[in-house]
């Protein structure tokens, strides 16, 4: 076996790792939550919280800049102290939405990695702090092909 196959196998593992993983999150999705995702209307997301404090909690994403923290006036309230006051931001441009640490602490992840700015996509998780958030945006802009 080649140093390129070896390569392979290992994308291809965390591929199916992946995929795994996105089709265990869609299982677990509410009837409700889907509702919810469903109804969002274009240039629109929304956060819903998989793991932490506050499990099942839900933010809207509809405004142009979004910034989430353990600050009381912060538009997405973290109430942890793995949190800092002004964590990260979401920013949108239309339908694209993006992920930005506001230098934390202890960092904000995405999808597993630790990241300074990131593009967010369907499923995509977003980690700050001990929350883990799950990324749905419009299906409308989905379908768009966007």
């Amino acid at each position: 076996m080649s140093a390129d196959d070896d390569d392979r196998s290992s994308t291809e593992h965390l591929g199916d790792d992946f995929a795994r993983r996105l089709a265990d999150l869609e299982a677990t999705t509410s009837a409700d939550e889907q509702a919810a995702i469903a109804a969002l209307p274009s240039g629109s997301a929304l956060l819903i919280v998989r793991r932490g404090p506050t499990v099942g909690a839900r933010f809207l994403l509809d405004i142009p800049l979004t910034v989430a923290g353990r600050h009381p006036d912060a538009d997405i309230f973290l109430d942890d102290v793995t949190v800092s006051r002004r964590h990260a931001e979401i920013a949108r441009d239309g339908v694209a939405f993006t992920v930005r640490d506001l230098d934390s602490l202890n960092g904000t992840y995405l999808d597993g990695e630790r990241a300074s700015e990131g593009a967010l996509s369907d499923g995509s998780e977003i980690q700050i702090g001990k929350y883990r958030m799950t990324f749905y945006p419009s299906r409308h802009d989905i379908s768009a092909g966007s």
